[in-house]
């Protein structure tokens, strides 16, 4: 996929933008750059599949509510996520014009990549990346998040087939809030990272 079109938006709207061929060497590029830091990373398939974590772990202190030391809480680790120096996480769409889109449930990963952070990275496979706003919308709600639901074993009709929103009522419902990033917010130092594989959902 050409990466030409959206490395140059969303660097006209603020972003740092790194691409890469594979997973693995976006991953080792991560690995490099962080060190010697407190880093929270959201939850996300995409970091999973990268392995990120277990490489972070060896030389940062890293906070995941996916691994979850003896002692803590999921509670605990997301709340300690938030206040780390460095927070990674994926996103559920991104436009080729710029726009990055995110939903979720608990709501700590669209609030720790707004602020509070020294770096956000927010890494995409060629698989989020959609032409525009509107597309990458459709994709974060009827892509996305059923995908995500049927992950989880939620009990919402989208996790039956996975296949689009239903825009249901059910109390299983991880669709609870919406972030768009129309550009980087002011006084945060944002990263970008394209990778040229299908990453997460």
């Amino acid at each position: 996929m050409d990466l030409t079109k959206i490395t140059a938006n969303l660097t006209r709207l603020g972003y740092k933008v790194s691409c890469f061929s594979t997973a693995v060497e976006a991953a080792a590029y991560l690995d490099a750059e962080i060190d010697g830091k407190t880093v929270g990373l959201g939850g996300s398939v995409t970091l999973d599949q990268l392995g990120l974590y277990e490489k972070l772990a060896l030389h940062n202190d890293v906070r995941w509510h996916w691994r979850i030391p003896e002692g803590k809480t999921v509670a605990d680790l997301r709340t300690e996520a938030n206040a780390t120096e460095v927070y990674l996480s994926s996103v559920n769409g991104v436009a080729e014009t710029g726009e990055i889109v995110n939903i979720d449930a608990t709501c700590n990963r669209v609030a720790a990549i707004l602020y509070g952070h020294e770096k956000v990275y927010l890494v995409a496979g060629v698989n989020k990346i959609a032409p525009d706003y509107e597309s990458a919308l459709h994709r974060a709600r009827n892509i996305a998040a059923p995908l995500n639901a049927q992950r989880l074993g939620k009990k919402t009709p989208c996790a039956v087939h996975a296949d689009r929103c239903y825009d249901c009522s059910s109390p299983d419902r991880i669709c609870r809030s919406l972030s768009v990033l129309w550009e980087a917010p002011l006084g945060g130092d944002f990263e970008v990272v394209l990778v040229e594989e299908e990453l997460g959902y």
